[in-house]
C-alpha cells in the first residue's frame, strides 16, 4: 500500500524541489554565520528537519490533490488511464485521507521553526495556491507557470523560515531567495512545457488548457527553449545581489554545466519526435538540480 501512495505522488520527483529548498536552508545558514550568528546543533537539525517534513508533506498534498482532482480526465487519457485512480489501485477517499494526513504533517512542520511565527502563518496559503495548480488548468493555459511558482517557493519559504526575524527588519535580504525561485519557476516552466507536448492532442479533446494545446507543439517547445535561456539569468545575478555568499568560479561553472544539459535536453525531443520525453523530463533535470545543489553548496562554504 505504502509502494502505490508512493507511485501514486511520483515521490522519485521531488529531487526537483527538494535540492533547491536545502540549497536555500545552505545559503541562508552561511550568511547568518557570516553575520555572527551561532548556529546550536539543536537548532540547526531541528530546522534541517523542518526544511524536509514540510518540503514533502508539501508536495505529496499537491500531488495527491492532482490525482483526484484530475482522476477523471486521467481515465480518457491513453497514458494516464493506467494510474492508481482510473485503474482503481486506490480509491478516492484513501487519496483524501492521504492528502489530509500531508496537510496536518505540512502544518505541524511549520513549528519546527517556531519562534518564526511566519512559517505558521502562511502554511494554509501556500497549501491553497499548491492546490489551485490542479483546477489552473480548466482556465488558463499559464498552468506551466503556476507550477513553476508551485515549486519556485520551495526555496523562498525555506529563506522565509530560516531568516525570518531578518526578513521582517529588512525586505531586500529576501532578494536571494526571490532570485533563485525565478531560476526555478522558469525551469518547472520549461520542462512542463516540453511534457506537457504529449498531451497536447488529448488536451484539445477534453478542452483543457496548456499552451501545447493552444499553440501547437513546435511553438510551445520553442517557449520552452526560451524560458530555460532566461532562468540563467536570476542564477547568475544572484553572485552579485548577495556578494556575501562568495560565489565564484565553481558556481558559474556549474552554471555553464547546467546549460550544456539544457541544449542536451532539448535535442531530445521535437514536435515531431516524443519518444525521449521522460529521459529529458526526469534524468536531465535530475542532474540539473543536484549541479545546482552541489556547486551553489561548497562555493559558499570555501
Amino acid at each position: 500500500m505504502i509502494r502505490k501512495f508512493l507511485e501514486l505522488i511520483r515521490f522519485s520527483h521531488t529531487i526537483f524541489a527538494l535540492p533547491f529548498a536545502v540549497l536555500s536552508a545552505v545559503w541562508a545558514s552561511t550568511l547568518s554565520v557570516r553575520e555572527g550568528h551561532v548556529l546550536d546543533p539543536y537548532g540547526l537539525s531541528k530546522s534541517a528537519l523542518g526544511v524536509v517534513i514540510c518540503m514533502v508533506a508539501a508536495r505529496s498534498f499537491a500531488m495527491a490533490i492532482n490525482r483526484l482532482v484530475d482522476r477523471d480526465m486521467d481515465a480518457l487519457n491513453p497514458r494516464t488511464a493506467s494510474r492508481h485512480l482510473p485503474s482503481g489501485q486506490l480509491q478516492p477517499n484513501q487519496v483524501w485521507i492521504f492528502a489530509v494526513g500531508c496537510a496536518v504533517l505540512f502544518v505541524l512542520g511549520t513549528l519546527l521553526f517556531w519562534p518564526n511565527r511566519l512559517p505558521v502563518i502562511l502554511s494554509v496559503p501556500v497549501l491553497v495556491f499548491l492546490a489551485g495548480y490542479s483546477f489552473a488548468k480548466r482556465w488558463t493555459v499559464l498552468v506551466h507557470f503556476w507550477l513553476g511558482i508551485a515549486l519556485g517557493l520551495a526555496p523562498i519559504c525555506t529563506w522565509v523560515a530560516l531568516r525570518g526575524a531578518v526578513v521582517m527588519a529588512s525586505t531586500s535580504d529576501l532578494f536571494p531567495a526571490l532570485l533563485l525561485g525565478l531560476g526555478v519557476l522558469l525551469w518547472v516552466a520549461g520542462f512542463d512545457l516540453i511534457y506537457a507536448c504529449q498531451d497536447s492532442e488529448v488536451d484539445r479533446q477534453l478542452r483543457l488548457r496548456s499552451l501545447p494545446a493552444w499553440l501547437g507543439n513546435e511553438r510551445a517547445l520553442r517557449i520552452a527553449s526560451i524560458c530555460h535561456g532566461l532562468m540563467l539569468i536570476p542564477f547568475a545575478t544572484i553572485p552579485f545581489v548577495c556578494e556575501d555568499l562568495q560565489l565564484s568560479r565553481l558556481y558559474y561553472g556549474g552554471l555553464l554545466a547546467v546549460f550544456v544539459m539544457l541544449v542536451v535536453q532539448h535535442s531530445l525531443v521535437s514536435a515531431k519526435n516524443l519518444q525521449k520525453v521522460n529521459i529529458a523530463f526526469f534524468n536531465a533535470n535530475a542532474v540539473i538540480s543536484l549541479i545546482l545543489l552541489t556547486v551553489g553548496t561548497v562555493d559558499a562554504w570555501n
